[in-house]
């Protein structure tokens, strides 16, 4: 425990600091269970963890949820356990089946549903979700300040804008003496590298931005388990890791297995560690159980070699192209 708090880094411009892992909470509620997801948040906390990560659409996707399960799970622990001030929590707006626009009315209402779902009269970072490309980006920017200066949220972050958006996010904050961004949560991977490399790494480090990374593990497939059609038979997320089997794909698991199984580590840890070296602030990882969090927080102790790093770049280097295929 004493380790982790060593390890742990400050959000540009917050007094947040955080454990170099962000729980991913989307399994809560999908193939966690409430008892399950408790057993899960009190594994990551007591291996030094304090950074969650939901959204009001988690798991939406699943047959008979609202999309709210994730956030009412957390609600409950934490009011179960009282650690509120232990840990940091992010959640975010606007990719609801039933509510994907950034429409300010919708968001003033959805902060306030999430504040309920999870206990708390605020979260730390408040995201939006994704963006609709419609409502006028100052819009956006101001009722996302207005969240923050009513202390229903700290710091507001953005998941899912184009660099275009983005800088029209900062152009209306700077106009109009607005709070500003903090972090972006892009998705990136050894099997998903050109968006984030090419489009967003810039913006990221032009205005000092932390970086979340979402699909770190892309849906499980870097974990070493997808090694032949037989392994996605029955695989909840079989059907997110298709997209990844292929030649290209294959040839970075191989090379992820070599190095993990020369530092007797998983290549969940591998993965993980090659996003922290790449400069990622905490990428996101979930987990079904507390014993599959073991590689994942493993991952911040691991200082991969420069020839190890430049090993992975290599393999995946397809995948910082536009067809890997």
């Amino acid at each position: 425990m004493e380790e982790s708090l060593t390890m742990r880094k400050q959000i540009p411009g917050t007094d947040l600091s955080i454990f170099p892992i962000n729980l991913g909470t989307n399994t809560f509620g999908w193939t966690a269970d409430e008892a399950q997801s408790h057993a899960v948040l009190d594994a990551f906390v007591a291996g030094g963890g304090n950074f969650l990560d939901t959204a009001e659409s988690y798991p939406a996707w699943v047959p008979g949820n609202t999309g709210r399960e994730s956030e009412t799970i957390i609600g409950t622990w934490l009011a179960s356990r009282g650690n509120r001030d232990e840990v940091v929590i992010a959640t975010k707006v606007g990719d609801h089946p039933e509510h994907k626009t950034q429409d300010p009315e919708y968001i003033r209402t959805a902060i306030d549903s999430s504040l309920e779902r999870l206990q708390t009269d605020h979260v730390d970072l408040y995201y939006a979700h994704r963006d609709d490309e419609v409502t006028p980006i100052a819009e956006v920017a101001r009722v996302f300040d207005e969240i923050v200066r009513s202390g229903k949220a700290k710091h507001i972050a953005v998941s899912n804008y184009s660099p275009a958006r983005l800088a029209g996010w900062f152009a209306a904050a700077e106009d109009e003496g607005l709070v500003k961004p903090v972090a972006i949560q892009p998705q990136y991977s050894l099997v998903y590298r050109r968006e984030f490399e090419t489009d967003l790494r810039p913006v990221a480090e032009r205005r000092d931005l932390a970086v979340f990374s979402y699909f770190s593990l892309a849906a499980g497939f870097l974990t070493g388990k997808y090694r032949t059609e037989a392994d996605l038979e029955g695989a909840d997320r079989g059907g997110m890791v298709q997209g990844y089997f292929n030649a290209a794909g294959l040839k970075v698991v191989d090379d992820l297995v070599a190095i993990a199984d020369s530092h007797d580590v998983a290549p969940t840890t591998v993965a993980l560690s090659w996003l922290l070296a790449k400069g990622v602030t905490a990428p996101i990882a979930s987990a079904r159980t507390p014993e599959q969090l073991e590689a994942v927080m493993a991952a911040p102790g691991l200082e991969l070699s420069a020839d190890e790093v430049d090993r992975l770049d290599r393999a995946s280097a397809p995948f910082a192209q536009e067809d890997p295929s």
